[in-house]
């Protein structure tokens, strides 16, 4: 499965349309394997206690009018026609739709956003020469004053991101236990529950256990998976129709709709929280949308999915039309439906559709975690990409088993698709509910039509979907508190991290050494340069961090060359490599002291190997050869927050900027470097490293800048120090008390449990020096 992201994907989207239909068919085993299990238990949770099934077919015919309308109106209207369009430069989500609008109000979660930010390409707007309308422009100004509304906002797209980590323990249970429940047709009611509840348990154990090891071993069975499934549940559909009621068609009419809620009234209106379950996993069609393209996923919906499923829920009440007097309830699933000599295939076939779907649901949920923690909302956690040439696939190990667990209590707790089904389907449609408002904003503020167009958006699919999240609310007690206790537990951590951030950062902010100190200590800076190179990681874009005075101030000495070092998020998805680094020098040239803001977009996979160091000495070097000996310009301090973007400098990285500085092992006959020089440390013989910078020879480079480049490279052959601040919060005295066990129990809690910043650079732990300061926020 090539679940690549980036340029390759950007690329492949402009390709012909053997690409294009290529991506559609492997769409169907990443996107579609939660939807396509789906008829599995849509009937049984429809039929489960609300409504009854009668000889006048008026319920099924109901059941089934509601489910073909749900269908072509959610996923295929508002999804493949609608939603797909408003995607973050080829990704999508519900964190694509929060940072197109992040961008277009100029709000954001983030706190250390900078000017220079709005210059990647990325990060431009998609209708830059069109005027926002009045009220759009009066809804962007309001927006941008009111820090209540930004924060809604941003609740907004938590509560949306929370509901799909609860479909991601939820989902897994209830298609595996959907799947295994096929085994309720070779044994009596009261035995086939002890075999249920175990086999669906180990398979979960097996799939959670998998994890690590990645898909791309196993990811191209996916797809032929879900198209066997596909092809299995319409052709029984099909069957199903022709040989038990061929003009089960008529109840496709939205007549049927109204007799079912005329004659079942309250009991009809509570059983839409099964009917509910057929659209689920239909967000994943935008939330995947970086893996693929657009084109493709309509083309695998509209021309194999929605038929294939459409087909299966006719033949279904095809068959049950004909057969009202079912001795037990419980048999009113999927697999009556299903000719008895085909029952063992396709329960088999059945278990591995809802491996893949569950699958999907949970590298889903992984993609999700990691986007909020990009944007400061979640603590930090291990990332493992398990493949290293499709950077899609990534693995959290906390949140893998966290998971598991809570996956196998729900279905050690539940043991029946009803309360399962009640609980999937209010997380699958509060999703769906976030999505429809983000859009109304998207539609007005990034798209700049008519208010009037939004309006009538959320009104027609906000209608729908309200409609079957109050029949799944009053499921509360029957299952439904599940995702919503789930959603009020990871809120609660999103809150209290990014609260206790925001906290941190301003201290950090407030209590910022300004650039006149350091010049106020002279050139020599008043203290002992020893030899090597000191990484200072801050969270700062601009000014000097308490930490490091903090370090000056108890031990009067570092090194050589200084490189303040911030490792940020930027709201867009991707930053070119081209783009990842910005560059620029505190004080004088001779201090030798620089700031460098390494950025990483939402989705972008951080440098985690040991090629970070050298990319970042390299980064330094190439500004130092680009710059210009105008001591004017070199010592400019870089000012309040925001206000250095004008004398940073926006460095590629080595991989891509093959015309900048390098650093090589020196070679025996120095082939293959034209036009270069060569500038080396001049204590090198002394030196076990034995490297060099490799530095073109147009444009020349002055005498200033090649001793610049030279102490550098000594430096870098010193070796490399990492100051790392190990900062402790505490509640500033007079605070409230919410604000003391925010602070000083929750997010201090979490801090401690979570992975340190710098985890993802591999720093090595000889090469570490942590610097401990109290934080009074």
């Amino acid at each position: 499965m090539d679940l690549e992201t980036g340029s390759r994907q950007n690329h492949l989207r402009k390709q012909s349309w053997r690409a294009v239909l290529t991506l559609a068919y492997q769409s169907l085993g990443v996107v579609y394997g939660d939807l396509s299990t789906s008829p599995l238990y849509v009937f049984k949770s429809t039929f489960a206690e609300d409504i009854k099934h009668s000889e006048t077919n008026e319920e099924i015919f109901g059941a089934l009018s509601f489910i073909f309308w749900t269908l072509t109106l959610v996923p295929l209207l508002k999804y493949v026609f609608i939603v797909l369009k408003a995607d973050d430069n080829g990704e999508g989500g519900t964190f694509a739709l929060y940072s197109l609008l992040c961008r277009h109000a100029r709000v954001s979660s983030l706190p250390n956003c900078q000017l220079a930010d709005e210059e990647l390409s990325n990060y431009k707007k998609e209708i830059p020469n069109l005027a926002l309308s009045s009220f759009g422009s009066r809804l962007k100004s309001t927006l941008e004053k009111h820090g209540v509304l930004q924060k809604f906002l941003l609740v907004l797209a938590l509560v949306g991101a929370c509901m799909v980590i609860g479909d991601g323990v939820l989902t897994p249970a209830l298609s595996v236990f959907s799947a295994v429940s096929g085994v309720e047709l070779a044994m009596a009611k009261e035995h086939h529950k002890y075999v249920e509840v175990p086999v669906a348990c180990i398979i979960l154990i097996a799939l959670f256990a998998l994890q690590h090891y990645g898909t791309h071993r196993v990811g191209f069975l996916f797809a032929p998976i879900v198209v066997l499934w596909l092809l299995c549940i319409s052709s029984i559909g099909l069957y199903n129709i022709l040989h038990w009621n061929p003009q089960i068609y008529q109840a496709l009419s939205p007549v049927h709709m109204y007799r079912f809620l005329k004659k079942t009234q309250t009991g009809g209106w509570k059983s839409l929280g099964g009917i509910l379950l057929c659209i689920t996993g239909s967000e994943a069609m935008f939330a995947d949308l970086g893996h693929f393209s657009q084109l493709s996923i309509q083309i695998a919906f509209t021309s194999f999915v929605y038929p294939s499923l459409i087909l299966a829920y006719m033949g279904q009440a095809a068959y049950l039309s004909q057969h009202h007097f079912i001795e037990n309830d419980y048999k009113i699933g999927f697999y009556i439906s299903v000719p008895e000599n085909l029952r063992i295939p396709v329960l088999l076939i059945a278990i591995l559709a809802a491996v893949v779907g569950s699958q999907a649901i949970i590298t889903g949920t992984f993609s999700i975690i990691k986007q909020c923690s990009s944007l400061g909302c979640f603590p930090r956690v291990k990332i493992v990409h398990t493949s290293s040439k499709y950077h899609g696939q990534i693995y959290i190990p906390e949140i893998n088993w966290i998971l598991m667990l809570l996956c196998l209590a729900v279905t050690i707790g539940f043991r029946d698709t009803k309360r399962m089904g009640n609980a999937s389907g209010l997380a699958v449609i509060t999703v769906m509910l976030v999505t429809t408002c983000l859009m109304s904003l998207v539609i007005v503020l990034c798209w700049q039509q008519s208010v009037f167009l939004a309006i009538a958006f959320v009104v027609f699919f906000g209608t729908i979907e309200a409609l079957y999240f109050s029949a799944s609310l009053i499921k509360f007690l029957e299952g439904a508190w599940v995702p919503i206790a789930l959603s009020l537990i990871f809120m609660l951590v999103m809150y209290v991290w990014h609260y206790g951030t925001l906290k941190k950062y301003e201290f950090d902010l407030q209590n910022k050494v300004s650039v006149d100190w350091l010049l106020s200590l002279g050139p020599t800076l008043g203290i002992v340069r020893v030899r090597g190179i000191g990484l200072v990681h801050t969270e700062l874009v601009s000014g000097i961090p308490a930490i490091f005075s903090h370090f000056v101030t108890n031990l009067p000495a570092f090194h050589q060359v200084l490189i303040f070092l911030c490792v940020k998020s930027v709201p867009v998805p991707h930053v070119g490599p081209e783009e990842r680094f910005l560059v620029g020098r505190i004080g004088p040239r001779e201090y030798r002291v620089y700031r460098c803001i390494v950025r990483y977009g939402y989705r972008d996979v951080h440098k985690d190997d040991v090629e970070f160091e050298k990319d970042l000495v390299c980064s330094i070097a190439e500004f130092i050869r680009k710059q210009k000996d105008d001591s004017t310009l070199d010592a400019r301090t870089d000012g309040e927050f925001g206000n250095n973007d004008e004398v940073m400098t926006v460095i590629g990285m080595p991989s891509t900027n093959v015309e900048g500085v390098h650093i090589c092992s020196p070679s025996p006959d120095g082939l293959g470097l034209p036009e270069v020089e060569e500038i080396q440390a001049s204590t090198a013989n002394q030196v076990k490293k034995r490297v060099r910078f490799v530095v073109p020879e147009s444009p020349k480079i002055d005498d200033g800048s090649r001793a610049e480049l030279r102490d550098l490279m000594e430096a870098r052959e010193a070796g490399v120090a990492y100051i790392l601040g190990h900062s402790y919060v505490k509640a500033k005295q007079g605070s409230s008390m919410i604000k003391k066990l925010f602070i000083n129990y929750g997010y201090e809690f979490l801090r401690r449990n979570s992975r340190p910043s710098t985890d993802s650079l591999m720093v090595p732990h000889a090469s570490t020096l942590e610097v401990g300061m109290m934080y009074h926020v």
